[in-house]
């Protein structure tokens, strides 16, 4: 929302969810309000009052809500009804062409925010060795298979085996499960072979890091402009003193160091 009045962009009308959404975006906001997550009719209310025609989906909830019980609406039981699985992809992309039909129109996160975007290349002192670019390699070809399946955008690596792989339960826990097959795992995130941009683009703050110095995992790669970097200086500081690694790397890139 900072990023706003740069894009040209007047008025912001934000819509939270109950329990989840930071109270910083309640102050940024010209109009704020909060809904459970079943409530569609209320959503498109509120959209539709404050004039918004485009939307923007920003932030992260857990992926095990879609698959949790929680009050709906009579809108929300009928699209969940027609929905073909929870699969995260699945629900949001009909959330999606449901909006649509009120003139709703979700856009693309990346062509809004493409400074919060992790470039190509190292952003910390520390370096990957030559043994963690073998283990990037494995974790990128896994991560992207995972990806392609719609079961999660991360996977760690430690000593060229695949030890922990990301599914509902996020990434944070799934890099502190690694930590319990020994120190020095590399962690790659990458978005998925068809990532809808519009939705769930990879993204990493001092929150990863944080998991990744509790589980004394050595590296972390992330996806170069398909990943959000949050609180960057913040998350280098942390890695910087912490002795990890953080690198961007290209999707196509197969060189021995990814540079």
């Amino acid at each position: 929302m900072a990023n706003a009045s740069n894009l040209g962009i007047e008025r912001v009308a934000a819509l939270g969810f109950k329990g989840h959404t930071s109270d910083m975006v309640r102050g940024k906001a010209d109009f704020y309000d909060e809904i459970g997550f079943g409530q569609l009719n209320k959503a498109v209310r509120f959209f539709k009052k404050h004039g918004v025609n485009d939307i923007l989906l920003l932030g992260w909830v857990e992926p095990k809500l879609a698959i949790s019980n929680f009050k709906m609406d009579l809108r929300m039981l009928a699209l969940a009804a027609k929905t073909k699985d929870r699969r995260a992809d699945s629900v949001l992309r009909a959330l999606i062409d449901e909006v649509a039909k009120d003139g709703l129109r979700v856009l693309d996160t990346t062509k809004f925010l493409p400074h919060l975007l992790a470039e190509k290349g190292v952003f910390t002192r520390k370096k990957p060795r030559k043994e963690h670019w073998n283990d990037i390699k494995l974790g990128k070809t896994a991560a992207l298979t995972m990806g392609g399946l719609d079961i999660g955008q991360t996977v760690v690596v430690r000593k060229h085996a695949v030890v922990a792989v990301e599914a509902m339960e996020g990434t944070d826990k799934c890099v502190r499960r690694a930590g319990e097959f020994g120190p020095g795992a590399v962690v790659v995130k990458m978005a998925k072979p068809a990532q809808d941009t519009r939705f769930d683009v990879p993204c990493f703050g001092p929150r990863t890091i944080e998991s990744m110095m509790e589980a004394k995992a050595a590296v972390l790669a992330v996806e170069a402009n398909m990943t959000f970097v949050l609180e960057r200086k913040r998350a280098v500081e942390l890695a910087d003193a912490n002795g990890i690694a953080i690198v961007g790397i290209a999707r196509d890139d197969d060189s021995a160091n990814g540079q």
